[in-house]
């Protein structure tokens, strides 16, 4: 069994872990090893917000942007029925950078009278952690680490997804500082407070009590601490397949484990992948994973232009 946390990120911990001696897990699970050398990512999740069918020039667009130069080394395509989101992953901020400076302004600001945005994140390694339920089909940020782990031990008791964040073991992971939002006729920019959240939760299961989460996160998840919620299915080829995720961002981490752990809407979820996993073990066929992300002040930025009211964390934030 190993630890979640690898040997290069690990260090004395100040702060108590949730995991009690003795441990063992019920069922096995896996984390994404990413190089040593990778100390930070970038996750840019890029909306088109269209009135109708979505333009084909605009995705057209962005997918020739990523296949260029200093594009990102894994993106995907998904909708909720409503946007169409690309979701990209950098393991080299400055490439980004180049990347942004040459394509993320000209498709932003397109003009087309379609609403876009851009939810793009800087994450340290020691400020992330990942979570798969089995072996196989990277997803997400995993697509860039160097493989997969063991089994591990952090899995499958509350507080596991915090006892996997490596700084965690020094550092509460508390908000800091205030949201700077700023506005310009249709376009709308907010940088968060630090300390905010984001979780990518996903699946090969459609199971009712999921979708209820989801609809509770979505439509009042804000009084709970969940600023703003997706529940995404992956498209390939121009069409829909069977796999989804939810993408939440929460005022902080210890509001998502509040969720998580007492919730009615989320202990029924966790409830059935338990049995379900705890029941066959290796056999399993239901694939879960998530990655969360808890990042600093200052490594944020949300830019919305001609979206509707309520897109992302619009009206979420005061500003």
């Amino acid at each position: 069994m190993e630890s979640a946390i690898p040997a290069h990120l690990a260090g004395p911990r100040t702060l108590p872990a949730r995991m009690r001696g003795g441990w063992t897990p019920p069922y096995p699970s896996y984390v994404a090893r990413m190089q040593p050398r990778i100390r930070q990512v970038v996750m840019a999740y890029f909306g088109l917000q269209p009135r109708g069918e979505p333009p084909a020039a605009a995705l057209a667009d962005l997918a020739a942007a990523f296949a260029a130069a200093d594009g990102p080394g894994h993106h995907e395509v998904a909708t909720d029925g409503a946007d169409v989101v690309a979701i990209a992953y950098w393991d080299d901020p400055a490439r980004y950078d180049r990347w942004a400076t040459a394509h993320r302004e000209p498709w932003l600001g397109a003009g087309d009278g379609c609403g876009r945005w851009a939810e793009v994140l800087r994450v340290g390694v020691h400020e992330h952690e990942t979570l798969f339920s089995s072996l196989g089909r990277p997803e997400g940020v995993a697509a860039l680490a160097a493989g997969m782990s063991g089994e591990v031990a952090e899995h499958g008791y509350w507080g596991g997804m915090r006892d996997r964040i490596p700084l965690s073991a020094t550092d509460p992971l508390e908000p800091a500082g205030s949201p700077v939002v700023e506005r310009d006729a249709d376009r709308v920019r907010i940088r968060p407070h630090g300390g905010i959240c984001l979780i990518r939760s996903g699946q090969d299961w459609t199971e009712p009590v999921l979708r209820a989460g989801m609809d509770f996160l979505a439509t009042e998840g804000r009084r709970i601490g969940c600023y703003a919620n997706r529940y995404l299915t992956v498209v390939r080829d121009g069409g829909p397949v069977e796999r989804t995720f939810g993408m939440s961002w929460w005022r902080s981490l210890a509001d998502l484990e509040r969720w998580a752990e007492s919730h009615p809407t989320h202990v029924a979820i966790f409830g059935a992948a338990m049995r379900y996993l705890s029941t066959l073990g290796p056999s399993a066929r239901l694939r879960l994973y998530h990655e969360v992300s808890v990042v600093a002040e200052g490594d944020a930025v949300f830019e919305y232009v001609g979206c509707r009211p309520g897109t992302g964390l619009l009206g979420a934030l005061p500003g």
